[in-house]
């Protein structure tokens, strides 16, 4: 096996680790290291410490560490193990971080480095996410590789749909998901190109093209890749089939026991108070210590399955996997009336997590923790589903009914009893079961509701026998609606169920979990699904009509959520005619980093090996959002083992002011202003005993009044700085001409950068006058070189600063990575030894802010055509504590007000609300993407008003080439409208459109809409001086070269760009080019690597360092022209000239002044237009995207792959912006979602079923590197194309139910989250709640 030390210690240690001591593990496991080829395994055994640090022998760190819960994926390993049961070897997927070192007794554990490497020979995996331009920072993909080896493993030759099914557990936050998907299409049996010869309307070889340009449309060649082989997998080591071991540590037990009497032994011990399902999560999460734990993997009587007469009855310890293999056996064996309870289990089964958890989680387990909200035990409980309890002694057999769970998180087991076994029963004839889940995202595994419901009817009669309709997320428990089934039930069955639900199911307007008008709603919606889906089957068993005849428009209503297997097209402009071979610029080359990535040799922040003395910080920070600090008590904290010192604002040798406007502190004084904020840091010998002992610092507070949004900070004038504001034309004058005018208001939420690698810091003393060297993951080298140099009260040139690649940053790491590298770098200081931190991902989302929150006050006036002649903007944004980038991010709202229309008189206005949040920050678009939802919002509502449809007014008030924009800026290059006209054929809009609304007449319950979104972003730093960059060119006497500039790779390419920038100046191969890392001792005083601009800037001075490394070796090439590059080279270099060059680049000066609202602002602007198309369930708030066509200006692309990853990457994360991803916070300011299970991100099933991207042809940029554009931010927004849609789709709702609906304008501010969408589609049941 191939471990990740780094990766995995943290969640590893705190499943064992009690009072700062591990446990050690007498146990053997194998552990893979070389390729699939030639592998070799090592068996370690005997005290074998479970924190698995890098002094441990394998010392690998392919696997990553990203969430610490099992959301993401990114910790995903291969366990095999040989199962008596079934007398097989099995292979099966987990999350490491929630892996207990000791649960893995005889277990072989594969990561990513044991099945390929780029020093051998790569995985056909590996190769192929790696070709397929899978991998953009690639934090997750070791993770991404790992979940798709273990698939094949178990089936060579999967479906699409198993494909699919096995990446569910995985998120990627950089590249769409569209690429990882068309790499692994290759190892489909059913997937692949059909070569223009079938059907498929989608084949890339089915498009139009133009005579006169070759349009591609394939990024990679999948003839090229190595053929899988699974006879040449890694063997499973025999020496893990003998042997047993129990598991000790000195504070804390591990009992693999093998009968059920033992563990039951076991449990009648007073030490042990009751079994614990996730010791793990609450270790980690909850501070509580289980000094023993129980492992029942092993007790053939909790893990066999045996089909009976009346059912098939599980073990309780059998996993949710092997549930669900065996629930789908049965399906497909027995007749279909036996198996409706088995379909139901099976659907719940379907969206709960990944492989990963499903693999390792318990059907006991999901049953005894007893959970509120859980997926199974409605389902369980509705079924009738028979429970065997054991004690010392006795067996008894219960049905799980409404009196299993007496309380919350209580059960009707004695503390000397344990779960044995459930039975699930066959259903009967007459007998329908249905099963409802409705969650945040649908591999969601934590539900808002859920519900198992059941009905018996009398034989050959519609009079009902039984019933039963059993919740989760409606109480503190699971629930039966014994009311409500009591009910004499008839023809009206459902109307009178409807009203008995009323009465029953009851929330209080502040019960945990909030949406309570959802919920209720949900549980109304489930029911009436059920008696269609009801109906459905009875019409189709009996034709007679003996229960009501199902409205066919209704039919769809019954339909469970079906997704077609993923389709594209990417299109794009291939190089010239008679272009070298060797000029790479143009070509799809794939990131340069992508096969390291691949294979977990790609090395970051966290990956560097441990200093010797290294320690741990971890921080202190605020639970109050506004308060005095009255004490600070690390009395307990210094009582922690491994405890070194308790670093404060009195450690400060410089100074404690810090930030952009120098309004922040390292550590706060006196005063906390967030939840979050940072008041100290302890320092320890591991990360373990940091956490413990920040979690035993004690602090006392003075509550002061603190402000939490947006309302209350314009209610207590609560604002930095004076109000911005840009003004153009006589808007009095416009509102009077105006026949009709439209005002509103509209929200929009903000958004959490989720970058897979969360902050880390590394800082070296270098032991000579205060040097100290930092490894960081930050986008801005420069800030973090300043701000350590003053916290230290040292010069710049005494710190180097350090990065090598970042797993993801999107504006996160712009400004915000220094709260964590100020700390570590005085905890240096302090203690004189290097000092590590990485932030836990509950930890990075409560401190480090995000996408400011906007609320927009509109007034718009236009003509009867649609025409506008006056706008009227207030923005107000949520900066949070201090002022970072705010102001800033308010301008660019600003200049992108308007979006792309032309209006004559206009003002718009800013004020930055001054709240008690973490400060947010720069995120992907800043700003931009806020004021252009706003204003299609307006736009929208102009065409509901005048009846005209959307696109007609959208095209009308469009702006055209030479216009002079509202801040007095003239269009040059104006690609917008051939990108508008160009999606609008390509999408067929105007044929869908006409079946959209066939579809919508013809379906109550499921609306379609379509939208097509135009964007215009503006490429250029507002602020000048920011605009420039410098390069490093190094030579050698063999002809490598070693480049360096001041941009970071952080996924998006940049490095990979530059390098063919210099490839085509030097006219050398791209292997002749390295770039090693960013360093401020190589480029110094560089900007930050954000505003989409580094390709520009950086490119232009790479081009520069270049020109002069030609000019110097032109005397060389001229004495001798038929040389080679490396004959010229060291020609040069015997001649005594200078083979390394600098570069500079100076963008045109930023001249644009508020005050007068003219001057130079923008360098060009980047154009894109999207075409989007919904599915919604108007029943539950589902939506599906079906299909996304993006036409996107990019000048000549650099790289068309890189270009179309940052188009879809973009797109996806703007997705999940206008639709998903909602941040919620207490009313006293304290943050609740901190992590994957209950902050949603997009997800592999997000993604549009079709996705079609072309990059615009024939369109040079003659302002940047070789004709290129910016690509970064400015598709971010096209994915308002799927809000916008899906509010199309609730307009078509509406419209059908208007007796519940007499406004044609509705509010839907975002993101449009499923709760949202069920209750702006006004029905008769959301009337009821």
């Amino acid at each position: 096996m191939a471990w990740r030390p780094a990766g995995l210690r943290e969640k590893q240690q705190q499943s064992l680790h009690v009072s700062g001591k591990v446990a050690a593990v007498a146990s053997r496991i194998a552990y893979y290291l070389g390729t699939f080829t030639n592998a070799k395994y090592q068996i370690i055994s005997s005290n074998i410490s479970c924190s698995l640090t890098h002094e441990h022998p394998v010392g690998l760190s392919g696997t990553k560490l990203a969430c610490g819960e099992g959301g993401c994926g990114a910790c995903t390993v291969m366990f095999s193990k040989y199962d008596h049961l079934q007398n097989k070897i099995v292979h099966f997927p987990a999350n490491a971080c929630l892996a207990p070192i000791c649960s893995l007794h005889h277990v072989s554990v594969t990561t990513v480095e044991g099945i390929g490497s780029t020093k051998t020979r790569l995985h056909p995996v590996q190769e192929r996410i790696a070709k397929s331009h899978g991998s953009q920072c690639g934090f997750c993909t070791p993770g991404i590789v790992m979940s798709m080896y273990m698939l094949l493993r178990n089936q060579p030759e999967p479906t699409m749909e198993e494909i699919e099914d096995a990446l569910q557990g995985n998120l990627c936050r950089c590249t769409g998901y569209r690429p990882i998907l068309q790499g692994f299409r290759t190892f489909a049996r059913d997937g692949g190109c059909c070569g223009g010869k079938g059907d498929n309307p989608n084949c890339c070889m089915n498009q139009k093209k133009d005579q006169t340009v070759t349009l591609s449309p394939s990024l990679f060649n999948p003839e090229e890749f190595m053929p899988l082989d699974p006879t040449q997998e890694p063997i499973f080591p025999p020496e893990l089939l003998v042997g047993d071991a129990p598991g000790r540590g000195w504070a804390v037990r591990w009992a693999q026991v093998r009968m059920p009497g033992a563990a039951l032994g076991i449990k009648d011990r007073p030490a042990t108070s009751g079994f614990h399902f996730f010791p793990g999560i609450e270790m980690k999460f909850k501070n509580k210590l289980f000094p023993l734990i129980v492992c029942p993997a092993w007790i053939p009587e909790l893990n066999s399955v045996e089909h009976g007469e009346e059912g098939i009855s599980f073990g309780a310890s059998c996993p949710l996997s092997c549930v669900e293999k065996t629930l789908l056996d049965a399906v497909a064996q027995l007749p279909t009336h036996k198996t409706e309870v088995f379909r139901g289990i099976l659907e719940q089964l379907r969206w709960f997590s990944g492989k990963q958890l499903k693999s390792v989680a318990s059907v006991g387990g999901n049953i005894i923790t007893a959970s509120p909200i859980s997926d199974l035990n409605p389902v369980f409980m509705a079924s009738g589903a028979k429970l065997t309890i054991v004690s010392r002694g006795t067996r008894r057999t219960i049905r799980m009914d409404h009196t299993f769970f007496p309380g919350y998180r209580k059960t009707l087991l004695g503390p000397e009893e344990i779960l044995l076994a459930i039975e699930i029963p066959y259903s009967r004839e007459g007998e329908f079961f249905s099963a409802f889940k409705q969650s945040s995202g649908r591999e969601d595994y934590i539900p808002k509701v859920t519900s198992g419901m059941r009905v018996l009817f009398q034989p050959g009669t519609a009079q009902i026998k039984e019933l039963a309709l059993c919740y989760g997320g409606m109480a503190d428990r699971t629930i039966s609606a014994l009311k409500t089934t009591r009910k004499q039930l008839s023809k009206s069955c459902c109307r009178t169920c409807v009203q008995a639900w009323q009465e029953e199911l009851q929330l209080a307007p502040d019960a945990p979990g909030g949406m309570i008008e959802f919920r209720r709603t949900l549980t109304l919606s489930f029911f009436f699904k059920f008696y269609l889906t009801v109906l459905q089957k009875l019409g189709k068993v009996d034709s007679e009509d003996k229960c009501g005849k199902l409205d066919p428009t209704f039919a769809s209503a019954t339909l469970l959520f079906q997704k077609d297997p993923p389709t594209n097209v990417q299109l794009f402009q291939e190089v010239p005619k008679g272009q070298s071979e060797d000029d790479i610029v143009g070509r799809p080359l794939p990131h340069l980093g992508a096969a390291m990535q691949a294979c977990g040799e790609a090395v970051y922040c966290d990956d560097i090996p441990h200093y010797q003395n290294e320690l741990s910080l971890r921080l202190v920070t605020s639970t109050r959002a506004h308060a005095k600090i009255k004490s600070i008590d690390t009395s307990e904290a210094q009582k922690v083992q491994g405890f070194v010192c308790f670093l404060s604002v009195d450690d400060i040798p410089g100074s404690n002011k810090t930030g952009y406007f120098n309004d922040e502190t390292v550590f706060a004084k006196d005063e906390v202003t967030c939840v979050g904020h940072i008041i100290g840091a302890v320092v320890t010998d591991t990360p373990e005993h940091a956490q413990r002992a920040a979690q035993a610092v004690k602090i006392t507070y003075e509550d002061l009044p603190a402000i939490i949004t947006i309302e209350d900070a314009i209610k207590h004038n609560s604002f930095y700085g004076s109000e911005l504001k840009i003004e153009k034309g006589d808007l009095q004058k416009g509102f009077l001409e105006a026949d009709n005018i439209v005002s509103g208001e509209f929200y929009i939420g903000g958004q959490e950068h989720f970058y897979l690698e969360t902050h880390c810091t590394i800082a070296v003393p270098k032991g000579e006058a205060g040097e100290m060297e930092l490894f960081v993951s930050t986008e801005n080298t420069m800030k973090t070189q300043a701000f350590v140099a003053n916290v230290l009260g040292v010069p710049a040139n005494q710190i180097l600063v350090r990065v090598k690649r970042l797993g993801g940053g999107f504006g996160g790491k712009e400004t915000r990575s220094t709260l964590v590298s100020t700390a570590v770098a005085l905890a240096v200081y302090k203690t004189g030894c290097p000092v590590r931190c990485m932030l836990d991902r509950d930890e990075d989302m409560l401190i480090t802010g995000g996408r400011h929150p906007f609320l927009a006050r509109y007034k718009v006036g236009f003509m009867k055509t649609g025409r506008i002649v006056a706008l009227e903007v207030n923005h107000y944004s949520n900066a949070g504590n201090t002022l970072d980038l705010s102001e800033a991010v308010m301008q660019a709202a600003l200049f992108h007000m308007e979006s792309c229309y032309k209006i004559p008189n206009i003002r718009g206005t800013g004020r930055v609300c001054k709240t008690n949040l973490p400060s947010n920050t720069a995120f992907r678009g800043f700003g931009a993407p806020q004021a252009m939802l706003i204003a299609e919002q307006w736009m929208s509502e102009i065409a509901v008003t005048c009846g005209l449809p959307a696109e007609e007014v959208r095209r009308k008030n469009m702006y055209k080439e030479g216009d002079l924009t509202h801040f007095n800026q003239k269009l040059e290059g104006f690609t917008l409208t051939r990108c508008w006209d160009e999606c609008l054929a390509s999408s067929q809009y105007h044929a869908r459109k006409s079946e959209i609304d066939k579809f919508n007449k013809e379906n109550c319950w499921k609306k379609r809409g379509l939208c097509i979104v135009p964007t215009k972003f503006g490429i250029n730093f507002a602020i000048s001086f920011l605009n420039q960059a410098g390069a490093l060119i190094l030579v050698y006497t063999d002809g490598s070269v070693l480049l360096t500039h001041g941009g970071t790779e952080m996924g998006q390419g940049l490095h990979t760009k530059m390098v063919q920038v210099a490839s085509r100046a030097l006219k050398i191969p791209t292997s002749k080019i390295y770039i090693s890392e960013t360093s401020t001792n190589t480029v110094p005083n560089t900007s930050p690597t954000a505003a989409s601009i580094s390709t520009d800037l950086n490119g232009q001075a790479v081009y520069e360092a270049c020109q002069t490394i030609l000019k110097r070796l032109e005397p060389f090439k001229r004495k001798n022209p038929s040389g080679s590059w490396e004959d010229w080279v060291i020609a040069a270099y015997q001649d005594a000239v200078s083979l390394s060059a600098t570069g500079f680049y100076k963008a045109p000066e930023v001249t644009y002044s508020f005050e007068t609202n003219s001057g130079y602002l923008f360098n060009y602007f980047s154009y894109g237009v999207a075409c989007s198309e919904v599915e919604i369930d108007c029943l539950t708030g589902d939506h599906k995207n079906l299909r996304t066509d993006i036409v996107m200006d990019v000048g000549s692309s650099l790289n068309p792959a890189i270009d179309i990853g940052q188009v879809e990457g973009a797109f996806v994360q703007g997705l999940g912006l206008f639709t998903l991803e909602e941040l919620q916070y207490s009313p006293e300011g304290s943050l609740y979602t901190r992590g994957p299970s209950t902050y949603k991100i997009p997800t592999f099933g997000s993604i549009p079923i079709e996705f079609r991207v072309s990059l615009l042809r024939d369109s040079p940029n003659k302002k940047a590197i070789y004709a290129s554009k910016a690509v970064g931010e400015p598709p971010l927004f096209l994915a308002a194309s799927i809000f916008f849609a899906i509010k199309d789709a609730i307009h078509a709702a509406r419209a059908q139910h208007k007796d519940y609906n007499r406004k044609e304008l509705f509010r839907l501010d975002s993101p449009a989250t499923q709760e949202k969408i069920r209750n702006a589609c006004m029905d008769k049941f959301a009337t009821m709640v």
